[in-house]
């Protein structure tokens, strides 16, 4: 039967920060934008050997930290995406759920952080960014915090491992590791004929080059994950994901959305470096879908994880499969 092998090198870790906010910080609805932003800029600053060289892109490529993590680029020899720079950065920041704008002195914020394949390795520049980052000032008026805690989280059983605290010597790293062994067990646990998704953040999708709002068709949400999670497998975890795309594609487009319940929402975000507004709203709410599954329930497993669609680095795309 065809079906969907995630590749076994596919791995990811999900972190927890917590900060302590010094002073009153303004930030948008949306905050996973602010977050991505500040930790780019500020990881430009304490890496970069050539800023002036760097304006534009880094020229150093995936052999800079900053390269790697925030413009990340397919190697000369790659086998896939040759042609296009735009492949999956190795990070998703999942903003707080809530929409406070305004978040006053003594208050904590926490969010999320997803770090796929190679970019564990990378991990003490992400810790070592928010920490500078709470100095050198968050959000339109450069609130100051501090970093007061992350934890390791297993998105499956709740577990929880400490990794830093500003009164530790060390930073412990974690086994709390998500394997393609464990998303694929995940994924045998769920119902083959009927299950919904619930659209937790703004998911932007696009089907024959027009975005898609509603719904979305099953079929055009698998392209998506498939695009992904095999470029995140290859770029950042060494693996290709040998399948039968057209072949699955082609099943996916006979499994049925029997119920919707999405609505578009809006948000905008403003480009540093491109000086303007750019659109980032998608699809929020359910879906359900009905039909035979089973060959893509290690995809929809995986996808919980590394989000979907446009946007993913600041949040978007978050889903969740929810038992009916």
């Amino acid at each position: 039967m065809l079906t969907i092998i995630l590749p076994p090198k596919f791995t990811l870790a999900h972190f927890r920060f917590t900060l302590r906010v010094l002073e009153p910080l303004h930030l948008p609805t949306y905050k996973g934008s602010a977050l991505r932003g500040g930790f780019g800029h500020t990881l430009k600053k304490l890496v970069c050997s050539f800023p002036m060289m760097c304006q534009e892109r880094c020229s150093r490529g995936n052999e800079c930290p900053y390269g790697y993590i925030f413009e990340t680029s397919p190697p000369d020899d790659s086998e896939v995406l040759r042609k296009n720079q735009d492949t999956p950065r190795p990070f998703i920041i999942q903003p707080p759920r809530d929409r406070r704008e305004q978040i006053f002195s003594g208050e904590q914020l926490n969010f999320g952080l997803t770090l796929i394949g190679y970019s564990l390795n990378y991990f003490p520049y992400f810790l070592a960014v928010f920490r500078e980052l709470g100095w050198v000032g968050l959000g339109q008026n450069r609130g100051r915090y501090e970093l007061v805690g992350i934890d390791a989280i297993s998105p499956y059983d709740g577990r929880v491992e400490v990794v830093f605290r500003p009164d530790q010597s060390q930073v412990r790293m974690t086994d709390l590791l998500l394997t393609a062994e464990q998303i694929t067990a995940r994924a045998a646990r769920l119902p083959a004929d009927r299950l919904t998704l619930e659209f937790l953040t703004p998911t932007r999708l696009k089907h024959q080059g027009e975005p898609v709002f509603y719904g979305p068709p099953f079929g055009v949400l698998i392209k998506a994950l498939l695009g992904r999670v095999s470029s995140l497998s290859y770029f950042h975890c060494g693996q290709l994901l040998e399948t039968d795309f057209r072949g699955l594609i082609s099943l996916a487009e006979r499994v049925e959305l029997v119920k919707k319940d999405t609505v578009k929402e809006q948000w905008s975000r403003i480009s540093g470096r491109q000086k303007q507004s750019i659109e980032m709203g998608g699809l929020v709410g359910r879906a359900t879908y009905q039909g035979d599954l089973r060959p893509f329930l290690p995809l929809l497993a995986a996808g919980e994880l590394t989000h979907v669609g446009k946007g993913t680095v600041f949040g978007n795309g978050q889903y969740q499969i929810v038992r009916e």
